[in-house]
């Protein structure tokens, strides 16, 4: 117990902080952590031991500094897969590429089973996750891909243990040059990817698992950008009505039903709305 209380450094805590407010608001990780101080007040006032300081007192739990707000650079995806592809075990790369296309967490990705997978319904069951609930999400074209090129001799999709891949996770990345990346970070790619793809709030969580839709504000830089796409695309669907209009202005002669005006108009702009929202 002395040995161990005495390795609590500053710097492992720190680590340890970081890699929980990937996943946890500050506020839990505080309240998680005061069993923690409180051990070690309690081993320094009464049962004498030689702590000097509580490094807890010490460790800052400020949200929004601790936020990451990581994406994958240009050039980064395919340099993580070449360095993979020099380890013995082929795993590595195709659970980057799983989590890219999917947002799941490592540990969902290191639990998946086949027997949650449905190829024909090209969905996959979660059925232990953070939040103590299932959920079932999509597998998109490159997540199918992965799962093609994995054997069936397991029951596991990915046999691997969390500390093999957490050595050869880190292994990877240095031998790619790229620094100041945690494997979380590819979650935050993928759902920021969804968000590009013109995916609702609703749709995106329904995916990520996230029961706190706040949570998902954070990913607001790349919902911006899919709504001005929309913005665009009705901008020019109503341009292109309007110049229709004036080059043929038989369409607005009153003689002719505006029953079947307003129904093919609102038909038309339905189906090209619904195709924007693909």
């Amino acid at each position: 117990m002395l040995k161990e209380a005495r390795r609590a450094s500053d710097g492992a805590l720190r680590c340890f902080r970081d890699e929980r407010l990937l996943t946890i608001k500050a506020s839990t990780l505080k309240r998680q952590l005061n069993p923690l101080r409180h051990m070690f007040e309690i081993a320094r006032d009464e049962w004498g031991m030689p702590v000097e300081r509580n490094p807890v007192k010490k460790l800052k739990l400020d949200a929004q500094d601790q936020r990451r707000e990581r994406r994958l650079r240009e050039g980064e995806f395919d340099r993580l897969i070449e360095a993979a592809k020099s380890r013995r075990n082929p795993l590595i790369g195709s659970i980057i590429r799983f989590a890219v296309a999917t947002g799941m967490r490592r540990g969902e990705i290191l639990g998946v089973r086949w027997k949650h997978v449905d190829r024909a319904q090209r969905s996959l069951l979660i059925p232990d996750t953070k939040t103590g609930q299932s959920r079932t999400i999509p597998l998109i074209a490159s997540a199918l891909e992965v799962l093609a090129e994995r054997r069936r001799d397991d029951e596991r999709v990915f046999p691997i243990t969390a500390n093999a891949f957490r050595l050869a996770w880190e292994r990877v990345k240095f031998n790619a040059g790229i620094e100041d990346l945690h494997f979380h970070d590819l979650r935050h790619e993928a759902i920021s990817l969804f968000f590009e793809k013109g995916l609702s709030t609703p749709e995106v969580a329904l995916i990520s698992g996230h029961k706190d839709l706040r949570m998902l504000f954070r990913y607001a830089h790349a919902a911006r950008q899919a709504i001005l796409a929309k913005l665009e695309g009705q901008a020019g669907i109503e341009q292109k009505a309007l110049k229709g209009s004036l080059r043929h202005p038989q369409i607005w002669n009153e003689k002719q039903p505006n029953r079947d005006i307003g129904s093919g108009s609102t038909q038309n702009l339905s189906c090209t709305l619904a195709q924007d929202g693909d």
